[in-house]
């Protein structure tokens, strides 16, 4: 007896198909026949999938001759794909176990049989180039003596860059759940507390969600809390908060594989004048930043605005101010620093990063995210943007 699928799509069939028609026309440009999509990311985007499964080898064909891809994928992992994607169970194929833990041929080798079966030997065939091992590199151009082999590393993940206004409700649903989370966080912060205790507090309401969402995944989860406030991407310890702790946090609920960070700065007790200089020079750069990041302009334009409004504040960020964001967090294309001369368009979307660990002693977070429109940055998120005093 075939199982229906277990859950309706995160996105409608039209949806993924606008995609592909985006992807396809982007393939026609490159004059590439098929496109064998081997990031993560970029799969979930072309097809819903989000199972865990990409430490092994697997691919999303996408063909100039077929409306929909096919996906190739360790045997035990097709299961996944048949409820998650939104494609015929038909073009789901697992290869045997027998190609797992071999020395000599693995699940790349399934991908170049279809390929070659398919008729595209003697055709032009893309690859995600820089994100493949190099002995998968190799083995494409050794096994396909006759094709074409064109990088397109990131050709896909520009074109997710632009989202649609239906993932821009997705991520508005996982910014909720990052509001949620930071809101707990100020409940169950408190001296005595162990770091572990709240953690996992904070962790079960971004898995709980927000507005009867509930969160699908969990994404990076960073607790720095004194005195280990100038890291930046590190876990809970085994500490317990104390009175003048401060904690950086930075974190995001995700819904069906889309994220929207979200980074705070808490403190048991006063903060001290430096801190409180730094959190107010951080909040006029940020709302500067966000005026600037209007359509037209660029991730160049955005950094300037940040990085003059600080300084008039007395303090400097050595690192960028943001990236691109959506699904699995970073997206790695536009970035917002100085001299990055991507030209913003409406409903790019990115988190406004301005984490500042300035010393040893002194590191201070706060972020948003938002996206793109003609008035400027429209953050998803909620929260005020207070140095939350517990």
């Amino acid at each position: 007896m075939t199982m229906p699928k277990s859950s309706p799509q995160p996105f409608p069939r039209s949806e993924y198909l606008r995609r592909l028609t985006a992807v396809k026309s982007e393939m026609r440009r490159r004059e590439i026949d098929v496109l064998v999509v081997t990031t993560p990311a970029n799969i979930t985007y072309l097809s819903g999938y989000t199972s865990k499964s990409g430490y092994v080898p697997q691919g999303l064909i996408v063909s100039s001759k077929a409306e929909e891809p096919t996906f190739i994928t360790r045997r035990m992992d097709a299961p996944a794909a048949i409820h998650q994607m939104f494609i015929d169970r038909d073009r789901v194929i697992g290869y045997p176990e027998a190609l797992i833990a071999n020395p000599d041929r693995d699940g790349y080798d399934a991908i170049i049989d279809f390929i070659l079966d398919e008729d595209f030997g003697r055709g032009s065939i893309g690859l995600e180039a820089k994100f493949l091992p190099a002995l998968a590199n190799e083995k494409f151009k050794v096994r396909a003596p006759d094709a074409k082999i064109v990088d397109c590393t990131n050709a896909v993940t520009w074109i997710r860059g632009l989202k649609s206004d239906l993932e821009i409700t997705i991520m508005r649903e996982a910014a909720a759940i990052s509001d949620a989370g930071m809101l707990k966080a100020t409940e169950v912060i408190r001296p005595g507390v162990r770091e572990a205790d709240a953690s996992a507090e904070i962790i079960a309401t971004l898995v709980r969600g927000a507005d009867g969402k509930p969160g699908t995944d969990l994404a990076s989860f960073f607790l720095c809390s004194t005195p280990r406030t100038s890291t930046c991407h590190i876990r809970w310890t085994e500490d317990t908060f104390r009175p003048g702790s401060q904690i950086n946090l930075e974190f995001s609920g995700v819904r069906h594989g889309y994220t929207s960070p979200l980074m705070r700065t808490m403190i048991i007790g006063k903060p001290a004048d430096e801190l409180r200089r730094l959190h107010e020079g951080e909040v006029a750069g940020l709302e500067a930043a966000l005026a600037a990041a209007r359509t037209g302009r660029t991730c160049n334009d955005v950094a300037k605005a940040f990085n003059t409004t600080l300084r008039k504040h007395g303090f400097e960020k050595e690192s960028r101010c943001g990236y691109a964001v959506g699904i699995d967090w970073t997206e790695p294309t536009a970035s917002l620093k100085e001299g990055d001369m991507t030209v913003l368009k409406q409903n790019m979307t990115f988190h406004l990063m301005l984490g500042n660990w300035i010393d040893e002693d002194l590191g201070y977070v706060i972020s948003e995210t938002f996206r793109v429109t003609d008035a400027g940055g429209e953050p998803f998120t909620k929260l005020p943007r207070e140095l939350f005093q517990l």
